[in-house]
């Protein structure tokens, strides 16, 4: 009897310490997905720091950086690269049944949201608009004179918003504050985004867009590139370029897309972050500590 109930015990004594050894793994298999999208001239290359950054701090998380639209085909029409990514991330999130994160940097922001407004069954939690121009761009920036070397912020609108200026990337969003009536006519990708022009799907795509649990929107003074960096917290020009803050746009007031009942319901994180380059938002360690490891759960 005594052997059977040392026998017993020793069994129970082993089943404990392999749950215990196997209670980690469950949690790191419960880990959402995590999608990338790149920015403008980028590829999986230039995310790989901020892949290393997820797999480190949450060890067993499926991480994938999207090779779509890379380096000079960044620039193609902002329709079409949503429609590609859109491909890729549907089967990744089928085999997901509780849902993926993304993070999308820099004009990988606007494709993202246009996924979100266009695919009625995704299962996105947290949305990171990683120094996105998400209301819209308006700078002389080094991107826009090698661009487009004949031009000033000024004068772009007179190519942007043609048949032509559409069929590349930084005129699907490029909003002049004081030619607003030429982007609602001409814009063909974020005047129907936020809805600002009449579409027949307007309804739907607000409804697709508030499928998500969260937005986190990161930017800062110090960025360089996004122009105003405010954009990046849908903040823009008024007709004296000055800035008007996220709740003072009429896209926010009327809750065109969602934003604002968002922003009410407890699903809108604003990060603004000093300091930090463009091209650096990505490969910095303390962003992803502070401002994007804690959503990636």
């Amino acid at each position: 009897m005594a052997q059977r109930l040392g026998a017993l015990r020793a069994s129970r004594g082993l089943l404990t310490l392999l749950l215990t050894l196997l209670m980690p793994l469950a949690t790191v298999e419960a880990s959402k997905p995590v999608l990338i999208v790149h920015g403008l001239f980028d590829d999986p290359d230039h995310l790989q720091a901020l892949r290393g950054y997820i797999e480190q701090a949450h060890p067993g998380t499926n991480v994938t950086v999207f090779s779509l639209f890379n380096n000079m085909d960044s620039l193609k029409p902002l329709w079409s690269q949503v429609k590609g990514f859109g491909a890729m991330m549907g089967p990744i999130m089928q085999e997901a049944p509780d849902g993926v994160h993304i993070i999308c940097y820099s004009q990988g922001g606007l494709v993202c949201r246009g996924v979100l407004s266009i695919m009625p069954n995704h299962n996105v939690d947290t949305f990171i608009s990683l120094s996105s121009p998400q209301a819209g761009q308006y700078g002389d920036t080094n991107y826009l004179w090698w661009l487009f070397p004949k031009y000033v912020k000024s004068t772009l609108f007179h190519f942007c918003y043609t048949e032509l200026g559409q069929d590349v990337s930084i005129c699907n969003y490029w909003k002049d504050p004081h030619h607003l009536g030429e982007y609602l006519n001409n814009s063909q990708f974020l005047s129907f985004l936020n809805n600002e022009r009449e579409h027949a799907s307007a309804a739907e795509w607000k409804k697709n867009f508030l499928r998500i649990n969260r937005l986190v929107l990161i930017g800062g003074p110090d960025d360089g590139v996004i122009t105003p960096w405010q954009s990046s917290h849908f903040g823009f020009y008024d007709g004296n370029e000055t800035v008007q803050e996220m709740k003072d746009q009429e896209v926010y007031q009327r809750d065109m897309f969602g934003l604002r009942t968002l922003d009410e319901r407890g699903g809108l994180t604003v990060y603004e972050v000093p300091g930090v380059t463009h091209t650096s938002w990505h490969s910095n360690r303390t962003v992803f500590d502070r401002y994007i490891s804690k959503w990636l759960s």
